[in-house]
Parts: C-alpha cells; sequence; structure tokens
C-alpha cells in the first residue's frame, strides 16, 4: 500500500489543438477532465498497474465532489478532508509537438485547522505502508515548512517519506530529511541556485540535496531521462519515446521507481520506463501495463559526465 498527500489538488481539463495563436478562435481537437495534482497522479499510475494506492485530499465546493467523483472513477482510494475552499481548476493546451501551455490556478488557501486536520489525515493512515508520498505545490498561505513538518511527524512511525515539491517548500523538505525528493531540472537548479548543463552537474547538485538532508535524489530530466544518487551509487537512464503530452510524466516517473522498489537502478529503469510511457499519452492519462516499454530503457554503465542536458 501506498500512500500519497496532495495539499493543493486539483480538476486538470487538456485541450489538444492544431496550433496555439494568441488572440484566435481554436477548435479542440481533443479534451480531457482528470484528476490533477502530482500525488494524485502518483496514485492513479500506481493503482493502473496493479497496486493499493490510497490518496489523501483537501477537497472542497462542487470542484471537491468533482475531484472525488473523477478519483473514485480511477479506482483511487480516497480519504477526503473537508475544506472550506473549492479545488483549484487547471487548463493545458497541448500542440501536436507536444508543446504544452498551462494555466493553473493557485488553489484555495487552508486555515491553521484544516491544515491540521490533513496532516492528521496522513498520519491516521500511515501506519503499515510502503511509502507515504508527499506532492505537489503547496496552497497559498500555506508555511513552507508544511511537508518536513509531514516528515517530522512520520519519523516515529518509520515509513519512508518522497517529496516531489517546487519553490521554497523543497529545501524545507529536505532538510527535515525525507528517504527521497524528485526534483525535475529546474527545480534542482533553482534549489541549488546555480544553472546545471550537464551531467556532472546534475549529479554534483543532487550530492549537495544529500549533505542537506535527503537520503536520496532522483532527478528528472526530460527528454534526457533521470538520474538517480543515493548512498549507494550514481546511475543515469533514459528511454525513446514519441512525445504527446509531458504534464504528469515526473509523476509517472516516481510512481514507477517506487513500485519496483524505490531503490536502486533497477527502480530507476522501471522509473524511466513509466515516464515514458505518460509522454506517449495524451492530457495526464497514466500507463498502464499496456503502455509501458520497458526494453526502450537504457540505464548507462557509466555517467556520460560532460553531456549537456540543457538543450
Amino acid at each position: 500500500m501506498f500512500l500519497t498527500v496532495t495539499a493543493n489538488p486539483s480538476v486538470d481539463r487538456t485541450v489538444e489543438v492544431a496550433r496555439l495563436t494568441r488572440g484566435e478562435l481554436h477548435r479542440a481537437a481533443a479534451v480531457h477532465v482528470q484528476p490533477g495534482g502530482k500525488g494524485i497522479n502518483v496514485a492513479r499510475a500506481l493503482v493502473r498497474n496493479g497496486h493499493q494506492a490510497r490518496a489523501v485530499v483537501p477537497a472542497g465546493g462542487p470542484e471537491g465532489d468533482q475531484l472525488i467523483r473523477l478519483l473514485t472513477g480511477y479506482r483511487v482510494e480516497v480519504v477526503r478532508v473537508e475544506v472550506a475552499g473549492p479545488v483549484r481548476s487547471n487548463i493545458t493546451v497541448v500542440e501536436p509537438d507536444a508543446t504544452v501551455t498551462k494555466i493553473n490556478e493557485a488553489g484555495a488557501p487552508l486555515s491553521a485547522a484544516e491544515r491540521e486536520s490533513l496532516l492528521g489525515a496522513v498520519l491516521d493512515h500511515a501506519s503499515g505502508v510502503g511509502w507515504v508520498v508527499a506532492a505537489g505545490s503547496l496552497p497559498p498561505g500555506v508555511p513552507d515548512e508544511f511537508y518536513a513538518d509531514l516528515i517530522h511527524r512520520l519519523a516515529p512511525i518509520g515509513v519512508p517519506v518522497a517529496v516531489d515539491t517546487s519553490g521554497a517548500a523543497l529545501p524545507a523538505a529536505v532538510k527535515a530529511g525525507p528517504a527521497l525528493v524528485k526534483p525535475n531540472l529546474e527545480e534542482l537548479a533553482e534549489v541549488v541556485d546555480r544553472p546545471l548543463r550537464t551531467l556532472r552537474e546534475v549529479v554534483d547538485a543532487a550530492g549537495e540535496l544529500r549533505s542537506r538532508g535527503a537520503a536520496a535524489v532522483l532527478a528528472s530530466l526530460g527528454g534526457h531521462g533521470a538520474v538517480l544518487v543515493d548512498g549507494d551509487g550514481t546511475w543515469h537512464a533514459e528511454a525513446r519515446a514519441q512525445a504527446r503530452s509531458s504534464v504528469g510524466a515526473g509523476d509517472a516517473l516516481l510512481a514507477g521507481f517506487l513500485a519496483a522498489g524505490g531503490r536502486g537502478p533497477s527502480a530507476l529503469a522501471a522509473g524511466v520506463a513509466w515516464g515514458a510511457a505518460a509522454v506517449s499519452l495524451p492530457g495526464s492519462t497514466m500507463p498502464g501495463p499496456e503502455d509501458v516499454r520497458a526494453h526502450r530503457v537504457v540505464v548507462h554503465p557509466d555517467v556520460e559526465w560532460e553531456r549537456r542536458i540543457d538543450t
């Protein structure tokens, strides 16, 4: 069983168009409405591949009701935390070359009591799970230390925590000592405050996050695959994929990595396979077993240290 918490969930509408031109009328080629938020996407990917996952979400308003109905349709077990504010709506426009334009609402603030209820719901359901995944942005007004607080509260239980977030919440969570953090290239560069142009620089930045408290770092690099740095070593893996939509690919990567044990090159290969499969699907569709092509993944025996990843 995996437990995910998404502090700022969403209802995501993805619209496919032939070409996006500012100020023009567009005809949608396809529309997809799906439950969104990083933790929710991780749970969806796990369930699609036969794993048990429970998603803890704050959900208020009619949009919250819609979110729960959508999640139930995906057979994700849901722990709903009632809050006053509505669940946000996000719009993604995707062009045939996989160019993605996103319009994300900020989300409704959570009161101190609502934040405590959300943390309490995670603690109530964390006993005996394999991983807790704390993922996504934080709603307005929620302290940057929210995920760090969760990590500290889960420590006595002994369950490993994986964190996928951004902004000031990421370094705060790293300092709390999670078992894993999963930044993308931009998030990793932001947290170490310098550009990352080569695999060597990515690995060095991941090592810096480990020195600050994270036990392992899984860095997603878009078309360049992903890098894993932990106490046992450093690995780089990548896969070929026909890109259709990159939305949710990093969440699929994290889900695949955790489903395969959450450690070492074999888990990295599984994560990259799931992520590559997600890229080939519309909207934020999570891949199932029929979509994953493990044979397309290459785990390089030696890291190409000077390989450019900023192009």
